[in-house]
């Protein structure tokens, strides 16, 4: 029976930017579907009364080093954002607008990207506007989308559906039902979706 990859996610996230660039090709090698499901972080923490990593020194310098190792065991680009942290409410609801309007596959890498390669300031929102019209969206639409209800539900849903199952953080995945939270339980992730753990 084919299993589904769920990858819950948000773009304020590095660690979530690293797994992102791996779950296609896991679900791939697995036979398995990928699903993608923004949510948004800081209604995660609220929730759960976690918070960011990079709020804690230690913390924050051990990922410093962390992260750019995990980057080239990928063989991925990776730059930490030099205006973190970002209020990633915006870039969260428009992901949930992209996906009810079809356009996630072009949303999704161009955001990751600008984030977390490029090193851009998506506090500003007429950087994110830059952004989408290098991607081919019309950021004005996105713009307005922003505002409209069934987005803003969207994002709400998804992430009060996460804090119900359990997630804390991101990214987190799900496999029939069980939890993986971090970039690092990838391999745990992949055998999951084979049927290879016990």
């Amino acid at each position: 029976m084919a299993r589904t990859l769920e990858f819950f996610f948000d773009y304020g996230s590095p660690y979530s930017y690293l797994a992102d660039t791996q779950v296609e090709a896991i679900a791939k090698r697995a036979g398995a579907t990928l699903v993608r499901r923004p949510m948004l972080i800081g209604g995660v923490f609220k929730a759960t009364g976690n918070a960011s990593p990079m709020t804690v020194p230690a913390k924050s310098k051990w990922a410093a080093a962390d992260m750019p190792m995990w980057a080239r065991h990928y063989g991925v680009a990776f730059r930490a954002n030099p205006h973190f942290p970002v209020n990633t409410l915006a870039l969260m609801r428009g992901a949930a607008a992209a996906e009810l309007d079809g356009l996630f596959e072009r949303y999704h890498p161009a955001v990751f990207r600008a984030m977390w390669v490029d090193g851009r300031n998506l506090n500003d929102m007429n950087e994110v506007a830059a952004v989408l019209t290098a991607a081919g969206l019309d950021a004005a639409a996105f713009g307005k989308r922003l505002q409209d209800q069934d987005a803003k539900d969207r994002l709400k849903a998804t992430t009060d559906e996460a804090v119900a199952r359990g997630v804390f953080g991101a990214p987190t995945c799900f496999v029939d039902g069980a939890m993986y939270f971090g970039n690092d339980r990838l391999p745990f992730v992949e055998k999951a979706l084979k049927g290879e753990l016990a």
